[in-house]
């Protein structure tokens, strides 16, 4: 019986941490997106050409009202392909704003 209880709780908790996320994120999505005006293609790292990794990387870039990218937050993605496309998602150009806005963008690795 006590054991039951706890996984009951267990699912119950895991569902409303589940739920959050979904939350966060749609709302994080539902925002105004500033259009990219200088996008640097990532390198393909040598260990997934090797391999044929290929993906897609999620990342979170905070946009200065300047348009320049101040910092990046990978949101998921292959380990061996995330440090790629955080380092050209940097160097990307966003269209000036008014403020500093959060952008959610994502990068597609193919192997040629």
């Amino acid at each position: 019986m006590i054991g039951m209880r706890k996984v009951i709780s267990l699912i119950a908790v895991v569902l409303v941490s589940l739920a959050s996320l979904a939350v966060a994120q749609g709302s994080n999505a539902s925002g105004p997106e500033r259009k990219v005006n200088s996008r640097v293609a990532p390198n393909y790292p040598e260990l997934a050409k090797k391999m044929h990794i290929q993906g897609i990387v999620k990342i979170e870039a905070v946009v200065r009202p300047n348009g320049s990218v101040k910092s990046t937050r990978i949101l998921g993605g292959n380990p061996v392909l995330v440090d790629a496309a955080a380092d050209a998602v940097s160097k990307w150009k966003f269209e000036s704003g008014p403020t500093e806005t959060t952008e959610v963008v994502q990068l597609t690795f193919i192997p040629q």
